[in-house]
């Protein structure tokens, strides 16, 4: 019997997500109907999310339950449970995937999911995703140039559902006789670039702004955010949080070696030139113990959220963007311009 017990991370969103989708097919093909739940271990305790693994459903044959945020299962006591979970011999019925933005978990959780269960999903190597995008045109009956391609790459997410998301608005907005230029690129991609956690890191760790103005620009990135579809403080603090736990690992890896080499930098999940380059910059942002602090004002403040209602939601979320930005992690009584 396989076990019912998978660990999926890495930055590469896109073709992770197909990993995830691939699991849920087999189920349903296997079983027929199927429950799907989705929970975020910054909000939702482990024990909470295992309840629906194991209860099973009253109208479904099986379900399936994918649990973001992974490499914060470090405690020994959930550890254990998910150990027991796996020796009583779950059915596969009843699947539990846990997913990391991270390259990597706790050794002892990653220790208890089998080999063929785990998988690192990488983002593409530079010189991959060009041709990745002009294929992905090719595909869809489309074309586009060469410097069009790239220029897609320098405005969008670097993973493979970001960049399927936005060429997918070209196959709308033209013909499949035109060939997508440099300029229909800047003209489709500047108006209706979609915001989040990611674009507002990579908005807080690259502006060459002052840091008022800094501010200022993420307080729009973070408005926009929340008039969008992934409008959840959840959803939003862990992206953040995500972000700031890579830039610990580039301090760690720096502090290790001063000189880290660009095959140093892969290794440690530093993929790409582009962030490379966004972290080095962070790096110089924020120093190590900063990162720390923050780390833990995103926590607290997600925290706050939680015991004291939506009702608060943007006060305390614009407070923490504004700690981030100006104190640099530091925390403020009150808000200052």
């Amino acid at each position: 019997m396989s076990c019912p017990l998978y660990l999926f991370t890495g930055p590469e969103f896109g073709l992770r997500n197909e990993a995830i989708d691939a699991v849920k097919k087999t189920l349903k093909k296997q079983f027929g109907s199927l429950d799907e739940y989705l929970f975020y271990l910054m909000e939702t305790p482990l024990s909470e999310a295992m309840m629906s693994v194991q209860g099973g459903s009253l109208f479904s044959d099986a379900n399936c339950v994918v649990v973001k945020g992974a490499e914060l299962l470090k405690k020994k006591d959930d550890i254990e449970y998910l150990a027991k979970w796996i020796e009583s011999e779950p059915p596969e019925s009843n699947t539990l995937i846990l997913v990391s933005d991270e390259i990597s978990c706790d050794s002892k959780l990653e220790k208890i999911v089998p080999p063929e269960n785990r998988k690192k999903f990488y983002e593409l190597y530079d010189n991959k995703k060009v041709p990745w995008i002009l294929s992905y045109f090719s595909k869809n009956g489309y074309s586009i140039e060469q410097d069009a391609a790239q220029t897609i790459l320098d405005m969008v997410e670097n993973n493979t559902q970001a960049m399927k998301d936005e060429c997918s608005r070209f196959f709308v907005l033209f013909k499949p006789d035109h060939e997508i230029t440099v300029e229909d690129v800047e003209k489709v991609l500047a108006n209706n670039r979609e915001e989040n956690a990611f674009t507002l890191f990579n908005k807080m760790a690259t502006s060459t702004e002052s840091p008022q103005k800094t501010l200022e620009e993420a307080l729009v990135i973070l408005q926009k955010i929340r008039l969008s579809k992934e409008n959840s403080s959840v959803v939003i603090f862990a992206g953040l949080a995500s972000c700031f736990r890579k830039l610990q690992t580039w301090h760690k890896m720096m502090q290790a070696n001063p000189y880290a080499d660009d095959f140093e930098k892969k290794k440690n999940g530093f993929t790409g030139s582009l962030m490379q380059a966004q972290y080095q910059k962070a790096a110089q942002k924020w120093t190590a113990g900063q990162t720390l602090a923050v780390l833990a004002n995103i926590s607290a403040a997600d925290m706050e959220i939680r015991s004291t209602g939506t009702a608060v939601e943007d006060l305390v979320m614009q407070r923490t963007i504004y700690e981030i930005v100006i104190k640099k992690g530091g925390t403020s009584g009150t808000y200052e311009e």
